[in-house]
């Protein structure tokens, strides 16, 4: 391992001075421009949001979002010091925005990309590989029952991870946030690892071990009166099984609502196949050794097996003490069942549940803990900071894989400063000593908008501009009528339940528990059509507030990426672009490696 990271370098990556430099020019513009980030669409009306922020009408606006969303790069000229002359930008007296041109260049030139923060994933892939053939079981293919954007997800995610794990040496993975254990159950059936998924959530984990539980059962079941062949066969012939062309496996109503009785964590969509009587008699051919069994209970079996076996590796059922006295009577055998039990023991997915926090003890929730690899796909909120500390001061944790999300759940040190807090050590945002020292606050509203996807707008999947201005007229509606400045509950998603306008404010009232009779049809429509020559301003706004978001995500990602070149024990850290943002708006790992995993 060690030879193969001298000879194959990982690829270098921004120093700490480095990052500290693009900090500060992007803190730079962020002051002038978080206000229109922190803006509450709620509030546009009852606020005059448009009058406060923006000196410009909003045609002119949209046109020139509309213009510089053609260019693919910033200008030369501005991506030197035409950053600093923030006047341009915004009014030094009011603090204005002047010119959308000049705020739409520099939100770009301060994304993660166009800031050259990343390391591409293939160099990193290649890297890590070395001369070495990835370790891949080829029989695996994607698995059926995640949508698109999770198959997109785990797959490259997987990949990834196994590379890390080669490099480092590495068997044991800790998936925090697990789930419902797509990434687990992935790198334990395709790549072979042991991989422990810690999830909060009961009715995740408790849908993991269900399907766990089922799958030995009926492989207990399906095999009564082949135990000679157990540990062998049993163990390792289902990944040889394949259904020949023209053999079709259809979805049978009543085995899919069976199997969701059982099995909680499985939607309506989540179609498990049904084996035919002619798929069965072609598998029966291969299966040379096993004996009849009568036709009703052949389906369920090989229903129930076959379905199962796509959510955790054959390599995970354990064979029962009869087989494996049988087994031995055989030295053919005996090898086979030692080899399938090495498998078995490094090809596993357990399921947890386990509130995880900064200052949790992976030796109190894993048992036979090793040296591992700590990885998370889209770890909500706190989560993701909560990780990377937990690899930072566990010694057996040597690397991290980290693709955060819900920026918006972020605990942050500096907001709400003058409020009464709780003591708290370890806050979400910031991380780093650099945001730290500038006591740097983001605010809830501005961490919202960074979860706005720009990719996703740009190829035509805009915001729900009407919905949003629905929601801005009510509030003024509200506060006009009954005196409420600021509505602690939320609406929720009545928009969609509404055929018009009229309709969405008479349930809105009623879900807030407000006197609809304090408010006439009459007014109501009225509101409607005073605000609607307006409506072009909310829409320019959030689009501003789109343009900005890939500012505000490069700030919390710089935080940790800091955090994390600030730490002695960490010998190698990047940024790694790891999905197609608009499949995945949320498409950037934060990794890293210990010392000890010779890091080049």
């Amino acid at each position: 391992m060690s030879v193969m990271a001298a000879a194959c370098p990982l690829p270098r990556t921004p120093d700490l001075p480095t990052l500290h430099d693009k900090l500060q020019g992007l803190l730079s513009f962020l002051r002038g421009a978080l206000a229109i980030s922190s803006a509450h669409t709620v509030d546009f009306y009852t606020k005059s949001v448009w009058q406060e922020l923006v000196d410009l009408p909003p045609e002119s606006v949209l046109a020139a979002l509309r213009e510089s969303a053609m260019e693919a790069e910033p200008r030369e000229a501005e991506a030197g010091s035409g950053f600093t002359e923030l006047p341009k930008i915004f009014c030094e007296t009011s603090q204005k925005l002047l010119s959308v041109e000049a705020f739409a260049r520099t939100a770009k030139h301060y994304s993660v990309q166009n800031l050259g923060l990343c390391t591409p994933s293939e160099q990193l892939l290649t890297a890590l590989r070395g001369n070495k053939r990835q370790r891949v079981d080829e029989n695996v293919k994607a698995i059926e029952f995640m949508n698109t954007k999770k198959s997109h997800e785990v797959q490259a995610m997987s990949e990834l991870i196994c590379s890390i794990a080669d490099y480092c040496g590495l068997k044991q993975i800790i998936d925090v946030g697990s789930g419902k254990g797509y990434l687990s159950s992935f790198l334990s059936l395709k790549y072979g690892l042991t991989v422990y998924g810690i999830d909060s959530s009961n009715t995740n984990t408790h849908g993991a071990k269900e399907r766990n539980r089922k799958l030995k059962k009926h492989w207990s079941l399906y095999h009564p009166h082949s135990r000679a062949d157990a540990n062998g066969w049993a163990l390792e012939r289902p990944r040889e099984l394949k259904v020949p062309k023209g053999v079709e496996c259809k979805g049978d109503a009543e085995s899919v609502q069976r199997s969701r009785l059982g099995n909680p964590d499985l939607s309506a969509t989540d179609g498990l196949p049904d084996f035919s009587g002619s798929a069965i008699s072609v598998i029966r051919k291969q299966q040379k050794n096993v004996l009849a069994q009568p036709a009703e209970e052949e389906n369920l079996y090989f229903e129930d097996a076959f379905s199962l076996i796509d959510f955790l590796p054959v390599d995970a059922i354990e064979p029962t003490s009869s087989q494996v006295q049988n087994t031995e009577k055989s030295g053919l055998r005996k090898e086979r069942r030692n080899t399938t039990s090495k498998a078995r023991n490094s090809s596993i997915y357990s399921p947890l549940t386990s509130f995880i926090t900064a200052d949790s003890q992976l030796h109190d929730i894993i048992e036979d803990l090793e040296d591992c690899l700590m990885v998370g796909l889209h770890t909500c909120g706190d989560l993701a900071p909560s990780t990377l500390r937990i690899f930072t001061s566990k010694a057996e944790v040597k690397g991290v894989c980290s693709v955060g999300c819900c920026y918006h759940l972020l605990s942050e040190e500096f907001e709400n400063q003058h409020k009464d807090r709780c003591a708290k050590e370890n806050w979400g945002f910031p991380m780093c000593h650099y945001l730290k020292e500038e006591r740097w606050c983001c605010g809830r509203n501005a961490r919202m908008s960074a979860c706005l996807a720009l990719e996703r707008v740009a190829v035509g999947q805009g915001l729900p501009t009407e919905s949003l201005f629905y929601r801005a007229v009510l509030q003024n509606i509200i506060k006009d009528y009954y005196g409420i400045s600021k509505c602690e509950q939320h609406v929720g998603k009545i928009y969609s339940k509404c055929s018009s306008f009229l309709e969405y404010v008479r349930m809105s009232l009623k879900k807030l528990g407000l006197d609809e009779s304090k408010v006439s049809e009459e007014t109501i429509m009225d509101y409607y059509e005073n605000y609607k020559p307006r409506m072009n301003e909310l829409e320019a706004f959030n689009m501003l507030k789109v343009v900005l978001a890939p500012c505000i995500e490069t700030l919390i990602l710089l935080d940790r990426l800091c955090y994390l070149k600030e730490q002695d024990g960490v010998a190698w850290s990047a940024l790694v672009k790891l999905f197609d943002p608009v499949q995945s708006p949320r498409c950037y790992a934060v990794i890293a490696l210990k010392k000890q995993c010779d890091c080049g």
